[in-house]
């Protein structure tokens, strides 16, 4: 299995997009599965290697990267030593960057005789499951798109949640990450860019007009994003599929550091149920 871990892609927003490309070397054209992780979320947290290899051996090239404003860096991908960037991150900053990704996956010269870039496709966590729908929706290169524990409304999270006043007074407000501890700003910046650009980040808008094969999977024991939001994704898309897994948590039972060889049987399945949904 060729693994390449931290490539490092120029984004359109002075930060680097770090990047892992995993994918079986044999000269044959591959479908390509792009990942973007969940807010607070890295492209090595947990079980993310696993998942990918898993995808490997089912026929996939498996692409995962970093945000360029997720809080990482290029000496230290995991976790979050730059919280001025976290700071400064915002939807469309992540659009950008995943859009910086499907250009560079469809010119890679490199990967020309690996890839089928007529075939690739979206998956995102949590947050980015918002994320990729949105860029599915408006970009043609996009085959499917697979929404994992996934978000079905920006504007009642960070972006307009709390008091605005007071954090536009402030200009930064907080939010404590329970496994590092750390206090993790969001500059005022966030509620401006979401209420400039709030029609295109309604995903509503974005899943009603999907006219591609779209997969929610979620957890019904998902505690942090409730499994309403996957109901209401499948309602505003009748010709989406929704797959429930039972009991599973919103990590599909993994955590970080995950130590194990073996992916927790929930995301075996996540693995299993997008398989056989990609070979539509």
């Amino acid at each position: 299995m060729n693994i390449s871990k931290n490539i490092i892609l120029q984004g359109k927003h002075s930060k680097p997009i770090l990047t892992d490309v995993f994918f079986e070397e044999n000269k044959t054209p591959k479908p390509v599965i792009i990942f973007c992780h969940g807010y607070k979320g890295f492209k090595d947290w947990g079980a993310w290697d696993l998942m990918a290899k898993a995808f490997v051996k089912a026929g996939f090239c498996f692409i995962k990267f970093n945000f360029s404003h997720n809080g990482g860096t290029i000496e230290q991908p995991i976790d979050f030593p730059d919280l001025e960037a976290f700071g400064n991150n915002n939807y469309t900053k992540e659009l950008d960057d995943l859009e910086t990704v499907i250009d560079w996956v469809s010119i890679n010269n490199d990967l020309k005789s690996e890839i089928n870039t007529n075939n690739i496709n979206l998956i995102g966590h949590s947050r980015a499951g918002g994320i990729v729908t949105i860029k599915a929706e408006e970009d043609h290169r996009i085959k499917s798109v697979i929404s994992l524990a996934g978000v079905c409304d920006f504007g009642k999270r960070t972006s307009t949640t709390g008091n605005i006043e007071q954090w536009k007074k402030d200009g930064v407000k907080y939010v404590l990450n329970g496994r590092t501890k750390q206090k993790m700003p969001h500059y005022y910046q966030f509620h401006e860019d979401f209420i400039a650009n709030q029609e295109r980040l309604t995903i509503k808008r974005a899943v009603t007009n999907l006219k591609i094969p779209y997969l929610i999977i979620h957890g019904n024991d998902d505690t942090s994003v409730f499994i309403d939001e996957a109901k209401n994704l499948h309602q505003w898309n009748p010709n989406s599929s929704l797959k429930i897994i039972d009991q599973a948590n919103h990590v599909f039972g993994a955590q970080h550091p995950w130590e194990s060889t073996d992916m927790p049987l929930h995301l075996k399945k996540i693995v299993q149920e997008s398989c056989s949904f990609l070979e539509f």
